[in-house]
């Protein structure tokens, strides 16, 4: 018999854990834009506005965010700092797009992804809106 009762407390647990997970499930979907069950009466952020655009603070959402821009506020850092020890020394360090890439793909296979968030940032500069392996070898960037 006491098998029985504790069989019977682990499927209430069991229940009352899966309801409480439902009713915030409901709510969170409320509030989702993307959902067919938004409320209408919830306000939507208007644009312009500082919340706009961005992720519910302390969700998922904004915590990868931030996961994100960190990595690749680290990933510019290399950068800058391979530029620096592979660059030409002068009143600013220069270096070929092509040099930069045949030392740089052992490091990582994002280099123009991250040209363009480091050019983004003011960090470097390069003539041209893309870098192309082969084709822009010879483009000179430039560490600001």
């Amino acid at each position: 018999s006491c098998q029985g009762s504790e069989s019977t407390a682990s499927v209430r647990s069991l229940k009352e854990t899966w309801l409480r997970w439902s009713r915030q499930h409901q709510e969170y979907q409320k509030q989702n834009p993307f959902s067919h069950h938004t409320r209408p009466s919830v306000a939507s952020p208007l644009r312009g506005r500082g919340d706009y655009g961005r992720p519910p603070p302390g969700s998922k959402t904004e915590l990868r965010g931030r996961d994100a821009h960190t990595l690749v506020s680290g990933e510019v850092r290399e950068l800058c700092e391979a530029i620096r020890r592979i660059g030409d020394p002068g009143k600013v360090v220069t270096v070929e797009f092509g040099k930069l890439f045949d030392h740089y793909v052992t490091v990582s296979n994002k280099l123009v992804g991250i040209l363009l968030r480091a050019r983004k940032q003011g960090l470097v500069e390069f003539d041209g809106e893309m870098l192309w392996q082969g084709k822009d070898d010879r483009v000179v960037i430039t560490l600001l």
